[in-house]
């Protein structure tokens, strides 16, 4: 097991920033702990620090595993079962730290000895993380195959906010729509006092839908909840999860493509965060919850915990954090947005008090020299974002495989920040594969439709988010090839379904996508999986050798309009915010056919449209301005 804590430990280090490895505590839990084959309790004790020392960030990591089930054949990892983690601490009470969603275990990215790394933010229960505790992990599966690894990472330093009390307020199973025993009778109103030092709360619910009725209720009906003090709505929820089509961890082999009630297979639950408005040391409040009107006809339940925080003040003024580098990295947790060529994709947050309006930033591949950017916005307190900065040169020239990667945080505000901790984060990624410049996209629909229109469709964009080629609109049951050759660049494919079942599926029978640059060899897709894609997936590839992306975003002022839209005969195209117009026109044809190119030496032009024919045109500007984006505009040609 030496090699599983090490990779926990690289992982993590990757993940989160800190200032050196020595400032982090490692606590074990479980030990790659067999799950069984029955709904079950596995309790671990486990010795914390005594709680002298401030910690700036508590993250539990989740490693769920596979082991090979006895029997022939072995009926295991099957299924999509909750896991609920507790921390059942010494004053008696009982707190969830984090639940997730198993995976329908037989998908091929899925062999026995797979690990899955789940990462959950339990900084929240730092005081009740001390001394001696039982975690205790609840399996509700009824066939074995899983395995459970929890360690802690307890990161020294500042916390935004000293948690000066939990509360457990409502915490189980319940039938809902019910009409006997409304699960509303299980969240009635609890009488609170804010302890000491409060400047704030929280309210953290977890919940997820289970059971199908004959509306699909829990699983797999979207409902709603509200949170209540003193009687009135602080806020309402719907109880869904719109994207499990896009799951990160797939294919699986059961229905890991439907949407369900706030939870998908494979996948962690997010907790729902409600700040609770006007508490302070000393306020005296009640707070419910109300769950949406519904008669249920048998099954439904949602399974609930609800926990109460109290915050004190905000520990620092300016500070801004890196919590995460989405893209470039080999992480699992986000397989499909990798591996992006030459853009870096971070979660940024304001753990300060001021407001943050701008961070310089310096990035890329580690040993290299590194990028330097300046974002600019508004990021409240207390509040992250996801951010894309522009292409870093190191990134864009990347070769081979596992190689270092790194955001730093220069300056806040134009001023150094009040943490320096949470200023770096690391990471390891695969560049993309390099194309060659001429290759063949051969589509083979299957019979799923949406109206007359098969489900799936293929695009090719740019770095500038042009689309220079797609096959689209096509027909259910049919062979597509289309041979392209694109200029030396960074290009995105995307393939999507509208049916979010991919091209291999039971109802449609099967499809298939291939990229053959000869007729004898096929460049690799990493999310294809044979069809069993879900909603769609993105495969990232240069041409050549590019020195440069077109960057996305730039001269946000800019603007070119074309009118009337739709036309019959004629259109105008105008320009505002270029300083000088001078560039290339090009209208397309919606399959990237070139209608009409022309040099444009004015703000205002016109063009006669009586020979198109009618559908849709793609009109696309370029400047000679190096660093300008390529413009593009639809035009619906009706007559």
């Amino acid at each position: 097991m030496k090699l599983l804590n090490t990779l926990l430990l690289l992982t993590l280090l990757c993940r989160f920033s800190y200032a050196a490895p020595g400032d982090t505590t490692w606590i074990q839990a479980h030990y790659t702990k067999q799950l069984g084959d029955a709904p079950s309790n596995h309790d671990t004790a486990v010795n914390f620090p005594n709680g002298t020392t401030k910690y700036r960030k508590i993250i539990m990591v989740f490693t769920l595993g596979k082991y090979v089930c006895p029997g022939t054949p072995a009926f295991c990892s099957d299924w999509d079962y909750t896991v609920q983690t507790y921390l059942m601490n010494k004053r008696g009470d009982t707190l969830e730290l984090g639940r997730l969603i198993t995976p329908y275990g037989k998908g091929p990215r899925m062999p026995a000895g797979w690990t899955q790394n789940y990462y959950f933010d339990v900084t929240d229960f730092a005081p009740a993380l001390i001394d001696s505790n039982l975690i205790r992990v609840h399996y509700s599966g009824y066939t074995g195959g899983y395995t459970a690894n929890i360690r802690f990472a307890m990161i020294e330093g500042t916390p935004e906010r000293n948690v000066v009390g939990l509360k457990t307020l409502w915490k189980g199973s319940y039938a809902f729509g019910l009409a006997s025993d409304p699960i509303d009778n299980h969240v009635t109103a609890v009488s609170l006092t804010a302890p000491a030092a409060t400047q704030s709360a929280t309210y953290r619910f977890n919940v997820t839908g289970h059971g199908s009725d004959t509306n699909g209720c829990s699983e797999f009906c979207a409902k709603y909840y509200r949170v209540l003090k003193d009687g009135s709505i602080v806020n309402t929820k719907t109880m869904w999860r719109d994207n499990c089509g896009k799951n990160e961890l797939y294919p699986q082999s059961g229905t890991w493509i439907y949407d369900r009630g706030n939870w998908c297979p494979g996948a962690l639950v997010n907790t729902n965060f409600h700040p609770i408005p006007s508490v302070t040391a000393g306020s005296n409040f009640a707070l419910s919850m109300a769950f949406e009107p519904y008669t249920s006809s048998g099954a439904a339940s949602y399974t609930i915990f609800g926990t109460m925080v109290y915050y004190a003040g905000m520990n620092k003024t300016l500070d801004a954090s890196i919590e995460d580098i989405i893209a470039p990295t080999d992480n699992d947790n986000y397989f499909r947005e990798n591996a992006r060529v030459g853009y870096t994709t971070i979660k940024i947050r304001n753990s300060g008090s001021t407001t943050v309006s701008s961070i310089n930033f310096e990035y890329g591949v580690t040993g290299q020299p590194l990028t330097k950017a300046t974002w600019s916005g508004t990021l409240a307190p207390l509040t992250d974002t996801i951010i894309d900065l522009p292409y870093a040169k190191s990134l864009l020239k990347a070769t081979g495989t596992k190689l270092p990667y790194e955001v730093n945080i220069l300056k806040v505000n134009d001023a150094t920040d009040n943490d320096l901790t949470n200023n770096k984060v690391t990471t390891v990624f695969t560049p993309a594969p390099q194309w060659s410049n001429t290759f063949t996209i051969i589509l083979k629909t299957n019979k799923s439709v949406i109206g007359t229109l098969s489900e799936t469709e293929w695009k090719i964009t740019d770095s500038s988010g042009t689309v220079v080629a797609k096959r689209i609109n096509n027909a259910p049951d049919a062979s597509y090839f289309d041979t392209l050759t694109l200029e030396t660049g960074v290009y995105k494919l995307s393939v999507t379904d509208a049916g979010c079942d991919g091209l291999s599926n039971a109802s449609g029978g099967t499809g298939s996508i291939q990229v053959k640059p000869t007729p004898f060899t096929t460049h690799a897709l990493k999310g294809l999986f044979a069809g069993d894609f879900g909603c769609g997936f993105d495969q990232y590839f240069t041409v050549g050798n590019p020195t440069a992306i077109r960057e996305l975003n730039a001269y946000n002022d800019v603007v070119m309009s074309v009118y009337p839209n739709p036309a019959a005969d004629k259109i105008t195209i105008s320009f505002e915010g270029l300083s000088k117009v001078e560039g290339s026109l090009n209208i397309t044809d919606n399959m990237g056919r070139t209608i009409l190119k022309q040099q444009i030496h004015t703000n205002n032009v016109s063009f006669s449209t009586e020979s198109f024919s009618n559908g849709l045109y793609f009109v696309n500007f370029k400047t000679q301005e190096e660093n300008m984006p390529q413009m593009i505009s639809k035009l619906v040609i009706v007559k």
